[in-house]
């Protein structure tokens, strides 16, 4: 079994300003993101919001099943972060840096310019486990703050973070990579995203690509080490 890098059991918020638990102050991100995702959704009201449409979006037909990579999502968010923050804490930094990233780019385009898509079905074709899931999402999440998707967002940077990880196989970073992917097509299949909404995720990605890996690499080059 694995040894972690750091020893929690010895954590105490009194030591979070020490070096070995220094990283987790980035989790503060977090606090940050639910309180404006909490103001955003309920002091934007959806008839102010812009409704994000495109073609294709009505090309793809609503497919309950994939609402499993979808919902299956938050568990990969928590569980790349509590691995990495055991096994591998420049990688916790890395992917928990790039998803502040992307929800700074994300909260600022909710405000400035609020979203809303108009995709989901009235009504069900089919009543099963998986519609069901489908519509205690819909209850729990609104319609607004779309565009772009932190679903694809952080499942691009939860790839790009495992692709790097040297502790696990090449056929672990493919099956994850598929997954990730799957989670992308996920959110346009459940009707919570437009298509649009995943393309802008991309230059998001790209410059939270660049922050964290090509920026970190290229400084370090110069530092000769």
């Amino acid at each position: 079994m694995k040894k972690p890098e750091v020893n929690y059991r010895e954590f105490r918020l009194s030591r979070l300003n020490e070096e070995r638990f220094s990283h987790l102050k980035l989790l503060w991100g977090w606090v940050v993101y639910f309180v404006l995702f909490f103001l955003t959704e309920n002091l934007i009201p959806a008839e102010n919001c812009y409704p994000v449409h495109i073609p294709l979006d009505d090309m793809i037909p609503f497919t309950e099943v994939f609402v499993i990579p979808y919902a299956l999502w938050y568990l990969l968010v928590v569980w790349s972060l509590v691995y990495f923050a055991l096994y591998n804490v420049d990688n916790f930094k890395n992917l928990q840096t790039y998803i502040i990233i992307t929800q700074v780019f994300a909260m600022t385009a909710y405000i400035l310019f609020p979203t809303r898509q108009d995709l989901r079905p009235e009504v069900f074709a089919r009543d099963n486990i998986f519609t069901q899931i489908v519509g205690f999402i819909y209850s729990m999440d609104t319609n607004t703050g779309v565009c772009p998707s932190l679903h694809v967002a952080y499942s691009i940077g939860i790839a790009s973070t495992w692709l790097r990880e040297k502790s696990v196989s090449a056929a672990f970073k493919a099956g994850m990579t598929v997954f990730c992917l799957a989670v992308c097509l996920s959110t346009a299949f459940v009707k919570q995203h437009s298509v649009l909404d995943g393309i802008m995720a991309i230059p998001v990605c790209l410059f939270a690509e660049w922050w964290v890996f090509h920026r970190k690499k290229k400084t370090r080059e110069n530092k000769g080490e």
